[in-house]
């Protein structure tokens, strides 16, 4: 009897034990969390997604899936019903995205602000408001799928015709271009070598020759430098060559010039006499021998007559 009392306690002990356990597990897991529905419809696939996946507003966790049906309204739509915390910022521009969870397939829905509309979405377990669920990246690149092949086949077909014949031996040509040039920059190269090590004596030079310069340009602009007193001697000279051209232009203006018009006068007298002589000469050639004729008399002398009338 003492066994089985025994036997009995312990057994009553375990499952106490046990249920004391669940109790305090249900405690501690229980959430007290207020959450709302909200629908969110899209047309495309919702593959990895499954009921009690996360719910995240921008990378934080605010709810889970609650359910994934279609739609008995409109044909061919999904309607995922989710439970998001009371408290999370859902408005009126709130998308709905799917996202996958690193490489294990399974996929979580993500929610994000894609407007300008910032109006809280309010929805009640009566009237569940809906939101809308924009393609996700693999749902984009299905879709883009045939655009894609098609610009891998043209970009296959150009890649081919840059493998021809023709091709191969224009990039041989272009290769062997480069490669001859590559070989001139060397020899051009080698051939700069002497100069550019001959730059600084060139340099040191060039420094020297600046500082005779300088030292030149400083001896001639000094007030008693050479070039300032030749500067000065040709001045001088130069009043004492305006004076004496004053004095000399003076001395032509006032004695020569008028002895020159005084020898033109004579000159032009002499000149008539001797065009007068000619003239006499021409018309009585006798005259060098005879003489001059007389002249015929005028009127009012003795032997004029007077020309008779026609």
């Amino acid at each position: 009897m003492e066994n089985k009392s025994h036997a009995f306690a312990t057994g009553l002990f375990t499952i106490i034990l046990g249920l004391v356990i669940v109790a305090a597990l249900m405690w501690f897991r229980r959430d007290n969390t207020v959450r709302v529905p909200y629908d969110v419809v899209t047309t495309g696939a919702v593959t990895g997604l499954a009921p009690n996946a996360a719910v995240r507003y921008r990378g934080l966790s605010v709810g889970r899936v609650a359910s994934i049906g279609f739609d008995d309204k409109h044909a061919g739509d999904i309607v995922i019903r989710i439970l998001v915390n009371q408290n999370a910022p859902i408005t009126h521009s709130t998308e709905a995205a799917l996202g996958l969870q690193g490489v294990t397939g399974m996929a979580f829905l993500q929610l994000d602000e894609h407007g300008t509309d910032d109006r809280p979405l309010a929805t009640s377990p009566d009237h569940v408001a809906r939101i809308l669920m924009r393609p996700g990246l693999l749902e984009q690149l299905q879709h883009r799928g045939e655009a894609l092949l098609a610009r891998l086949d043209t970009l296959t077909a150009s890649l081919n015709r840059f493998a021809d014949d023709d091709s191969r031996k224009q990039f041989l040509a272009t290769a062997n271009s480069i490669q001859h040039a590559a070989d001139s920059i060397s020899q051009l190269a080698a051939h700069a070598t002497p100069v550019v090590d001959g730059l600084p004596k060139t340099m040191r030079q060039l420094n020297s020759t600046l500082a005779t310069t300088q030292q030149l340009v400083s001896n001639l602009n000094r007030p008693d430098g050479p070039l300032l007193g030749n500067l000065n001697r040709i001045g001088a000279a130069a009043d004492r060559t305006s004076a004496t051209l004053a004095e000399i232009s003076g001395r032509v203006n006032y004695d020569t010039l008028p002895r020159v018009d005084a020898l033109a006068d004579d000159v032009r007298a002499a000149t008539r006499s001797i065009t007068r002589a000619a003239n006499v000469v021409g018309q009585h050639p006798r005259s060098l021998l005879f003489g001059a004729p007389a002249s015929a008399p005028g009127p009012g002398e003795p032997g004029f007559v007077w020309p008779a009338s026609r």
